[in-house]
């Protein structure tokens, strides 16, 4: 599992270590790992072109000490100093020792490199970048390998948030722990690929901020049949879902739900002729839903359209409920507190905006701090999609799915999510383990249906055909 604490977590444990090292020792710690993962990137150290990057702070330090680490391994290394009468005395020294340089032209140093290593700003920076240091950034992305130290510099640490010029980076190399805004978009999609430097920081038992499960904890989350198992034992999920005007919203869920883990699928709504063409081994039922049968989960919301009715009889259900879609638009915080068992509310940015009061750009740049203001005002678990979905709910770190590709994005793809999530709830995981599991399956199924690593155009229906693939991926190693 991936984990990420603040900066204030990590200032502390940082204090904590260097109370107990030789001074300077944490300093040169990260500068190792930074100058082994720069090694590592251009593949030939002697003859390389390095082009360092260099602000005021330790950032800065760190780059320049593992500039010196290249230099005397054959690298040609330059220094360009963004404050310089500001810049890490030991380090610039180092450097300079090593047969390391400071630059006089920075623009002409910059298009010269192989490797510009980006040490501008550390984890406690705020707000982008300054004029003369973003062109320098730009210049560097269109000629050179960009590698960030600690996180790229214009982003915050905390959030992920970007709110001016910012670093791209094609990798990042980050100290002691991830930092949240390194797993969360708009920063994520600027840190590249990301790898952990063990600087030897002890960090308090729960006190992360974020989590991203890995293949290990999503398979000790997925149901398994047992022995005494029957469809009703391994959990039934309710779908009500489509409409007249929108008949494939009920398949699609259902197509997500039959492969999700439950025992059966009942259906609920007017789509009930198109959902048994497709998927014979649905009970439908015409309603209402209280009258459909046991369940121990319900899916309300896809392809609803207006009708609220529905939404209402299921909320007053005493199971887990997910509400997407159109069930979204008729919610209050009351209506959802007033419930005794789990609510998983499953929003796109812009029904997240509707819930809000707020606009979609606003939750757009400021993904984690929107879906923990949902979780506290509904009262309820929280699964934020878009290009990195959150799930949140009202207490315990965030968690942050790192399987997703924008190929998702595409007409049905949440109804697939929608369906295979409830599935989950019925087999008998909590809102926070569903949501997570079942976004994870959903963006690796997403990856099959797209041909990654190439890429190419795919149907939500045939993200729902390799949810089975994806299940398998991850409980028993890649398939073919």
């Amino acid at each position: 599992m991936r984990t990420g604490y603040s900066v204030q977590t990590v200032r502390a444990a940082e204090r904590e270590l260097m109370a107990r090292l030789p001074e300077g020792a944490l300093m040169q710690r990260a500068a190792a790992g930074l100058a082994v993962a720069c090694g590592q990137l251009l593949g030939r150290v002697s003859g390389a072109r390095v082009v360092l990057l260099v602000g005021s702070g330790d950032n800065g330090g760190d780059a320049l000490y593992a500039g010196a680490r290249l230099a005397r391994r054959g690298a040609g290394v330059v220094a360009v100093l963004l404050s310089p009468g500001r810049a890490h005395e030991g380090g610039l020294a180092a450097l300079r020792r090593a047969g390391g340089r400071v630059s006089d032209d920075p623009p002409r140093d910059v298009a010269w490199a192989d490797l510009v290593v980006d040490g501008i700003v550390g984890i406690g920076g705020r707000g982008g970048l300054r004029p003369e240091a973003a062109r320098l950034v730009r210049a560097a992305r269109e000629s050179a390998l960009v590698v960030a130290v600690d996180l790229p510099s214009g982003v915050d640490a905390d959030s992920g948030e970007v709110s001016g010029d910012a670093v791209w980076a094609d990798a990042t190399v980050t100290f002691g722990t991830y930092k949240p805004g390194l797993l969360i978009d708009p920063a994520r999609e600027r840190a590249g690929a990301l790898r952990l430097v063990d600087i030897g920081l002890t960090l308090p038992d729960g006190a992360a901020e974020v989590e991203a499960l890995q293949h290990p904890e999503v398979a000790a989350l997925l149901p398994r049949p047992s022995a005494e198992s029957d469809k009703y034992r391994r959990g039934v999920v309710g779908v009500v879902a489509g409409s007249a005007r929108y008949p494939g919203a009920a398949v699609l869920a259902v197509a997500g739900a039959l492969r999700g883990g439950a025992g059966a699928v009942r259906y609920v709504g007017p789509a009930a002729d198109a959902v048994l063409a497709r998927f014979p081994e649905t009970l439908v039922h015409a309603g209402p839903p209280h009258r459909a049968g046991r369940v121990q989960a319900w899916v309300v919301g896809p392809g609803l359209g207006d009708e609220s009715g529905a939404l209402e009889d299921v909320l007053a259900s005493d199971v887990p409920v997910l509400v997407d879609a159109d069930g979204l638009r008729f919610l209050t915080p009351e209506r959802i507190r007033a419930r005794t068992a789990e609510t998983l509310l499953t929003p796109h940015a812009g029904e997240a905006a509707a819930l809000l009061g707020c606009g979609r750009d606003e939750v757009e740049a400021a993904r984690l701090a929107s879906v923990r203001k949902l979780a506290a005002r509904y009262g309820a678990t929280v699964l934020l999609k878009g290009s990195t979905t959150l799930v949140a709910g009202e207490r315990g770190p965030v968690r942050v799915n790192p399987t997703g590709t924008s190929w998702l994005a595409t007409a049905g793809s949440g109804d697939v999510l929608s369906g295979l999530t409830g599935s989950l709830l019925a087999a008998g995981l909590g809102a926070r383990d569903a949501g997570s599991a079942g976004a994870y399956l959903h963006g690796l199924a997403g990856r099959r249906a797209a041909g990654l690593p190439v890429g190419v155009p795919c149907l939500a229906s045939e993200i729902a055909e390799h949810l089975d693939a994806a299940w398998l991926d991850v409980t028993d190693g890649p398939t073919d």
